[in-house]
């Protein structure tokens, strides 16, 4: 794949636009980090973030939006959210909220979770492109996963060159710290400290938000709301044994690859694809008759290690 260089001119951002709506993968700025952008309704186009980036696990990712009513679409707009939104929006701030049943997201987007995290950004090449678009884009960080977020075109190229179809080539982050994400399910919670600080949420609250670190692969007492896993995470209803070579009486088979079996992530052997189909099909088998489920090999490379590392969390002792 040969990476695009787009400047922020109104043709560029048109075929940013027609990038993303093709399932293609863009680099743009925020006011925060660079986001590795893709149409968050696409199953198969939010995959393509994962493997491009190399990402270990199947995190929640945040939907970019270009305005409130934009994010109405997609979560159950309340009072409070009104509220910081309209002081904070656009800007570097992430509501995580329920989501809408018509949402119509990528079940990756969300990693199975309820809610949404979502934001509007500042930055005029991320809004442009947003509005051009005219939907939800999902965007973590346009970086190799673990690496040091990128806050300059340049900083995108080294680590992406040739793993997407686009970068935004001629702009600055203006923050340079990922976005403070605020969780309204329950009590406002910071789970992530940004650039808008906790005095600043209490002058508009009326009241200072708790304030709780999400860390949580080990504390199965806590619960996920915004990017960040637990080890017993998405776990089907039933017990699921991984790497199967042969199936047992009464399991329900995951395959993977050429091989018989009830569902099947990929039979191509594709972990692109797999990827994509990873918690639909979760979801489906988890609904057939029977309470044990038994799933094929996937290879532990490249974008199999993130499936890998779902699958171990689907298959972790229910706390």
């Amino acid at each position: 794949m040969s990476t695009k260089r787009l400047t922020d001119t109104p043709a560029d951002i048109g075929i940013a636009a027609a990038i993303l709506a093709d399932g293609g993968l863009v680099a743009f700025p925020t006011e925060t980090v660079f986001g590795l952008g893709a149409d968050a309704h696409n199953p198969h186009a939010v995959a393509g973030i994962y493997a491009a980036k190399g990402r270990p696990s199947f995190n929640p990712l945040i939907v970019h939006v270009a305005d409130i009513t934009m994010a109405q679409r997609y979560v159950h707009w309340t009072d409070t959210a009104q509220q910081v939104a309209q002081a904070f929006w656009p800007g570097p701030l992430t509501l995580v909220l329920p989501m809408r049943g018509d949402a119509g997201l990528a079940p990756a987007v969300t990693a199975g979770l309820p809610s949404v995290a979502i934001r509007v950004p500042r930055h005029a090449i991320a809004q442009a492109v947003l509005r051009d678009f005219g939907r939800g884009i999902a965007a973590p960080s346009a970086n190799p996963s673990g690496k040091i977020s990128p806050t300059q075109a340049d900083h995108v190229i080294q680590g992406l060159d040739g793993k997407i179809d686009a970068v935004f080539a001629t702009s600055l982050c203006d923050e340079g710290l990922e976005s403070t994400i605020l969780s309204l399910l329950d009590a406002p919670t910071i789970l992530r400290p940004g650039t808008i600080t906790p005095s600043q949420l209490a002058d508009v609250l009326g009241t200072p938000p708790n304030q709780r670190t999400v860390t949580a692969d080990h504390d199965s007492s806590a619960e996920i709301q915004a990017p960040g896993q637990l080890l017993s995470h998405y776990a089907p209803n039933g017990s699921v044994r991984l790497n199967a070579t042969a199936w047992q009486a009464g399991e329900k088979r995951l395959g993977f690859g050429e091989v018989e079996c009830d569902l099947n992530l990929s039979p191509s052997g594709d972990l692109r694809e797999a990827a994509a189909n990873l918690f639909i099909m979760l979801h489906q088998i988890d609904k057939l008759s029977g309470d044990k489920i038994a799933v094929s090999p996937i290879p532990q490379i490249g974008l199999g290690l993130a499936i890998n590392d779902r699958l171990m969390r689907a298959a972790a002792p229910k706390p």
